[in-house]
């Protein structure tokens, strides 16, 4: 199936792979269950199926931190599928008959221990056929596969590297920390080595048959398997450690400060040395791409906003309050002389001035009664002593010059209190100085004490010299998304699909748009935000370049967001239902998805969560328990959602296939004409 079969509009389905359940799986979603899923969602009318990432991240349960751009995740792996499976002994058959039992019970999924017993089941199971797989590997169809993936010994050497080291990051390890691309082949060639490093090329080819099987069973059911795509790669990956040159390692990527998070996010990820790529004419990417084709006829481009220009923080900083954006036309010593900033003012922008009065407030506010008046005497004296120095005899303090970041802070042997005051201290300024006198300016230095100092002539005059700065840095970042975007839109036949949420720069959706790159709609979030009651968009004025959906991954799913979160009255009021029941029910579901469906987007996709929700059997008793993550939180729970029930059951459910068929049928808003 080629790109044009995701010309049509299509109503689909997002699901994990992890979140199948099928009467054959081992407490986890398998590639083998896609072919099964799909036959529910032919029966159901649906034209798309979106999963979520599907590459190796270890034992690290989001699959947007991965270990590969290219080899896939044993997790999916049906181990009965194998063909050595069917000469396995009685031992390992027992032991896998004893991990259904143990794992399928179990409501969400444990990522860590259903992997770790998959993996030792896998490694009994080659142990045993150790030498045909060896002699496969020689000259048979494992050496052919290997020759036209080659990607699979960097892969393969860095897995048994990683194993031999515990698990740790490459850059924990005493050898091969730093290698080159002989130090690999070699590496790879050992003959000692061999055996191990055929292991994981041995997963690996069995997972890419596997899916490739359920990629093809997909198509034949008419329906068009889009993939997702993480623009970034944890920094513990072995792109990152065979080929460093392609990634700046001394920034970390992340998300600007917002309502949701007033720090911003600071992600680790690398980010990418954009000149290195080009040098190299992408052969990284086109590469990643040509993976992924094997299997999918649309992707998902995680963060398009990347592409453009990325939030990048020091890593000196654990938050990215301070990071700025790059590419940026850099502010610099002179032009802050053109604004008539002498040496002091200079200082007063650049740098956090802390009075000696707010140090003994903070302390005594954070401390109150709980501390004598000497003890918060002697943390006061620490704080000045470890963390600041006095601006000549003022009564008024910078960090000393030894602290580069919140790092340096946490370091220091100061109680909670102080760490927590320093903290928010650090971030007060108006510009930050990432390299030797150049300059960015801090995202919320409105709120510094410095903005808050000047006029309203000098506010206006700075407020005018920064949005012409950011005009300029605009055109470099439409450059640099229109240069990368169309290296992909031209290395592969597969349909791309942005996400392009946060703050968007004007000149996303005009590449967006002149390559045909679908956006992304999230209605709860799609709003005409500059206007009073930031009403939501007509569904009618939905680009048809764009992807819509109620929901996504990282949010509440449409039963908790319209139970817990939403302005029900202003929503209903919104698709002219007035009469919604507070409690979500199935005609709830209904009312809403249905009105979502008529947005003019090519695809409009829906999880698969909130599907199951226009039939009153799959509802569980906690909504919040059926989200998929919960951004910013690290905990067993995030990406171990799992189906309510396996989908030959759910199959049987007439009334959700007759309400999800429906739903298909819906046609566009038409454009109102004045």
């Amino acid at each position: 199936m080629q790109k044009k079969a995701t010309d049509k509009r299509l109503t689909g389905v997002v699901v994990p792979v992890g979140a199948l359940r099928s009467k054959h799986g081992m407490g986890v979603g398998e590639f083998s269950d896609l072919a099964v899923f799909a036959n529910l969602c032919k029966r159901m009318k649906l034209g798309l199926i979106q999963l979520l990432p599907v590459n190796d991240t270890g034992y690290e349960s989001s699959p947007y931190s991965s270990l590969t751009a290219f080899g896939l995740h044993p997790l999916y792996l049906r181990i009965e599928d194998l063909e050595e499976f069917k000469t396995a002994d009685n031992s390992i058959k027992k032991r896998i008959k004893e991990a259904k039992n143990k794992f399928d019970k179990e409501t969400r999924f444990s990522h860590y221990k259903v992997l770790k017993e998959k993996l030792e089941i896998c490694r009994a199971l080659y142990d045993a056929n150790s030498k045909e797989i060896a002699k496969s590997a020689a000259g048979g169809s494992l050496a052919k596969w290997i020759e036209q993936n080659s990607w699979v010994k960097q892969y393969a050497v860095y897995r048994r590297l990683k194993e031999v080291n515990e698990g740790k990051s490459w850059k924990e390890w005493q050898e091969y920390h730093t290698v080159s691309g002989a130090d690999i082949e070699s590496l790879w060639k050992d003959k000692a080595l061999l055996e191990d490093h055929l292991f994981w090329v041995w997963l690996q080819t069995a997972l890419d048959t596997q899916f490739s099987k359920a990629a093809k069973a997909i198509a034949e059911a008419g329906i068009v398997l889009e993939g997702d795509l993480p623009i970034l790669m944890n920094e513990d990956s072995c792109d990152i450690w065979a080929y460093p040159d392609l990634f700046n390692q001394n920034l970390s990527a992340g998300a600007p400060p917002d309502m949701y998070s007033p720090d911003g996010q600071n992600w680790g990820f690398p980010i990418y040395n954009w000149e290195a790529h080009e040098k190299d004419n992408y052969s990284w990417w086109r590469r990643r791409l040509a993976a992924a084709g094997k299997y999918y006829q649309a992707y998902r481009i995680d963060h398009v906003l990347g592409f453009f220009r990325i939030w990048a923080c020091s890593r000196n900083d654990h938050s990215a309050a301070l990071g700025r954006y790059v590419p940026y036309t850099p502010i610099t010593a002179g032009d802050l002389k053109k604004l008539n900033y002498d040496k002091s003012r200079f200082r007063w922008v650049t740098q956090p001035h802390i009075p000696t009065s707010e140090i003994w407030d903070a302390l005594r506010g954070n401390w109150g009664k709980d501390f004598t008046e000497a003890e918060i005497t002697a943390a006061a004296n620490k704080i000045f002593s470890k963390a600041l120095d006095r601006v000549d005899s003022e009564e008024l303090w910078l960090f000393k010059k030894k602290i580069k970041g919140e790092k340096d802070i946490e370091a220091l042997d100061l109680h909670p209190a102080a760490h927590s005051y320093l903290m928010k201290e650090w971030h007060d300024r108006i510009f930050i100085e990432y390299d030797k006198r150049k300059f960015f300016p801090v995202w919320n230095f409105r709120n510094s004490k410095a903005y808050n100092s000047f006029s309203a002539d000098e506010k206006k005059e700075l407020e005018a010299f920064l949005e012409k700065r950011r005009i300029k840095s605009e055109k470099a970042w439409e450059a640099q998304g229109k240069k990368l975007l169309s290296v992909l839109a031209e290395s592969s036949g597969m349909l791309p699909c942005a996400e392009d949420l946060g703050a968007v720069p004007a000149c996303v959706p005009k590449v967006l748009t002149k390559l045909k790159i679908l956006g992304l709609r999230v209605v709860r979030w799609h709003r005409d935000w500059g206007r009073e009651g930031q009403p939501y968009v007509p569904f009618e004025e939905y680009p048809q370049l764009s992807v819509c959906t109620p929901a996504v991954h990282d949010s509440s799913t449409v039963r908790e967001w319209w139970e817990k979160e939403a302005n029900q009255g202003q929503f209903s009021g919104f698709i002219g239902v007035p009469s919604l029941p507070k409690v979500y029910n199935p005609g709830t579901a209904k009312t809403i998805l249905s009105k979502t469906a008529t947005a003019r987007s090519r695809f409009r996709v829906f999880q698969i969560q909130d599907l199951l929700h226009l039939s009153n059997k799959w509802y569980a008793a906690d909504p919040a328990s059926e989200r998929i993550n919960v951004p910013g939180t690290l905990n067993e729970f995030n990406w171990t959602y799992r189906l309510p029930a396996v989908i030959e059951e759910i199959t049987k459910d007439k009334d959700l296939i007759r309400e999800v068929r429906e739903l298909s049928k819906v046609k566009p808003a038409k454009k109102k004409t004045l």
